[in-house]
């Protein structure tokens, strides 16, 4: 008999809280940042998911070429 288990995550993750701390802290009034720098964690993992794209794509194609 074979177990086949399945487990699948869907949190928040870390940037997704530091965002929604921030943003709580700037409503709040507790800082007095810019919403720029308020908004720059969820800025950041954009940027950061869109570099590892890049090097992906970068990769397949030196691969294939």
């Amino acid at each position: 008999m074979s177990e086949s288990s399945s487990s699948t995550s869907s949190g928040i993750g870390f940037f997704g809280l530091l965002a929604i701390v921030l943003i709580t802290l700037k409503l709040l009034g507790k800082i007095t940042w810019s919403w720029w720098l308020v908004l720059s964690p969820i800025w950041g993992s954009i940027a950061l998911f869109g570099l590892i794209a890049m090097v992906v794509l970068l990769i397949a194609v030196i691969a294939e070429g």
